[in-house]
């Protein structure tokens, strides 16, 4: 048996334990857990305010209607890859619908070599999110320390009259004196003189 060094969260919204059973052998546990597997919409809401999935895969028709929507607004509200199964006729349509909001759509009955496809599809898009999301907290960060610095400098030069080439330098200098970061330095400036 593989071991993954990365295993995925999946929530499985489907009403028909057939489809379950059909899934199931193609999501090792050893790369996928843990499997959640819900029957409405509305559990699946439920679940996703409480924990965070990495994929989710939802099988239409469910009791409650809403499928689409559902979809939608995992993809815009969170991180997960989001599969959505309709019937072949509708996929077209379907696929109109969600494309634009990232939900990857499969119609059915397909083939195993195309569950497959999709469930890769799905792990290469999650690992793509959470780089960007790595991507988006690193500049978030650098966004901080910048406000950080530029209020310690301003408290620098009202209180202690430095101009703003003194102020930055300051804060510098003592960052590499104290081997710390920028930030660090800027929050003790602020915490003294505020």
């Amino acid at each position: 048996m593989v071991f993954f060094e990365r295993t995925y969260a999946v929530l499985l919204v489907t009403a028909s334990e057939s489809f379950r059973s059909a899934l199931l052998p193609h999501l090792p546990s050893c790369e996928f857990h843990p499997i959640t597997t819900v029957k409405s919409v509305g559990e699946a809401r439920r679940r996703c305010n409480e924990q965070s999935y990495d994929m989710i895969i939802i099988n239409s028709p469910l009791p409650d209607g809403g499928e689409e929507r559902l979809a939608i607004d995992l993809c815009t509200a969170t991180d997960a890859g989001v599969l959505l199964f309709v019937k072949q006729e509708q996929y077209e349509l379907t696929l109109q619908k969600v494309r634009e909001h990232g939900v990857l759509t499969a119609g059915k009955p397909t083939s195993t070599a195309v569950l497959r496809q999709c469930i890769h599809a799905l792990t290469a898009m999650r690992e793509r999110l959470r780089q960007v999301r790595t991507q988006q907290q690193s500049v978030e960060e650098k966004i901080q320390e910048i406000r950080l610095v530029n209020r310690a400098k301003w408290l620098l030069i009202q209180r202690e009259f430095r101009t703003e080439e003194d102020a930055h330098r300051i804060i510098q200098v003592r960052a590499m004196e104290q081997r710390t970061s920028r930030s660090k330095i800027a929050q003790e400036i602020i915490a003294q003189y505020e």
